[in-house]
């Protein structure tokens, strides 16, 4: 089955909004708030129940995990390059508090592309009007 893609899909990604509706929010909180991984149990718009089945989002740590390796990546290549190969802990000490810093937003992309990408939600004309 060929999914349909939205106009506003890749934003709704972007905005952490509910795949079936794209408007209602995922999250009760913004990314950089002490309460960044609580997350709505329905869609405040269109009621859908985000958690499809008893530990659906413990896939997301696999996505997770890619996220995190990819920006350690870029950021070891990036650092090969810009600072010509320096020393160890100049690699750790640049990796590391970025690795700290992103992680509320890879716990929430993670989901949200678990959701978007993993799961048989797919966009519905009928609950974006409400």
């Amino acid at each position: 089955m060929c999914d349909k893609l939205t106009p506003h899909k890749g934003l709704a990604i972007l905005q952490g909004k509910c795949p079936r509706c794209q408007s209602g929010k995922m999250f009760k909180h913004n990314a950089m708030s002490t309460g960044f991984m609580q997350m709505f149990g329905d869609c405040p718009v269109c009621q859908l129940h985000f958690e499809i089945e008893p530990g659906f989002f413990w896939g997301a740590m696999y996505v997770s995990y890619a996220i995190t390796v990819a920006i350690m990546l870029i950021l070891g290549i990036g650092t090969l390059i810009l600072l010509n190969d320096p020393d160890f802990w100049v690699y750790i000490g640049i990796i590391i508090p970025a690795f700290i810093l992103a992680s509320p937003f890879t716990y929430r992309y993670s989901r949200i592309l678990m959701i978007y990408l993993f799961s048989p939600i797919r966009f519905e004309e009928k609950y974006a009007n409400k």
